[in-house]
């Protein structure tokens, strides 16, 4: 796995490498990995969401619960394997993401997704432009709060 874990951010530093130099001193190389792992997450979601509404039938709130949780749990570990901090500990971790999901899940996913599909906007789409502004709360919260990045262990 560690040898995994290098290749990936490798991957991820020379991504940052070929931006342009205003974007390269401050698009951090996490912030590519937490890209590219949550861009397969997200996509895990919504695939789970459209089977669990329209194969089984859930209510919306259902699904996205459904949909979300699992999604969320495959985020934690792959960010937590490939992208950030594996060597700490994984109990407080597991605590602050808890926190950090139930806020993001209560207000993001269900208040916006809800918001815009009260307002005529397919459920899908909806859960798309939700998905934006998580991105956003959830890297904040994962590389500064979650996995405690400070200033000079993300420069190393």
């Amino acid at each position: 796995m560690a040898e995994s874990r290098e290749r990936f951010r490798r991957a991820c530093s020379g991504v940052v490498g070929v931006l342009p130099g205003p974007l390269r001193r401050v698009v951090a190389p996490s912030l590519v990995g937490f890209t590219l792992v949550n861009g397969v997450t997200f996509a895990v979601d919504l695939v789970l969401l459209s089977l669990l509404i329209d194969g089984l039938r859930l209510p919306l709130w259902a699904g996205i619960t459904v949909a979300y949780g699992t999604a969320f749990a495959l985020s934690f570990v792959l960010n937590r394997r490939l992208n950030f901090d594996p060597e700490r500990p994984v109990g407080a971790q597991i605590g602050r993401y808890v926190g950090v999901i139930a806020v993001n899940y209560a207000v993001i996913v269900l208040g916006v997704t809800h918001g815009l599909a009260a307002v005529g906007v397919p459920y899908q789409l909806a859960r798309l432009g939700a998905g934006l502004c998580e991105a956003v709360f959830m890297y904040c919260s994962m590389r500064w709060f979650v996995f405690g990045h400070t200033r000079a262990r993300t420069r190393a």
